[in-house]
């Protein structure tokens, strides 16, 4: 399962829009996070997914 990275928790704080726009730095993480994300689904869709191979199940019981 893909998880997309940022730089730091992915949040902002304020208890307004016009506070959250004063987090300079959570308002920083977010673009980071959105730019990951958005390389992420851009190289998935580009791509072909790896061949995946026959499940193989081992009973372990004798």
């Amino acid at each position: 399962m893909p998880l997309v990275a940022s730089k730091y928790w992915n949040m902002v704080h304020g208890n307004n829009p016009e506070e959250v726009k004063q987090d300079l730095e959570g308002l920083h993480t977010m673009r980071t996070l959105a730019r990951n994300m958005a390389w992420l689904l851009k190289s998935i869709e580009g791509n072909d997914l790896p061949e995946q191979e026959e499940k193989v199940f081992t009973n372990f019981i004798r």
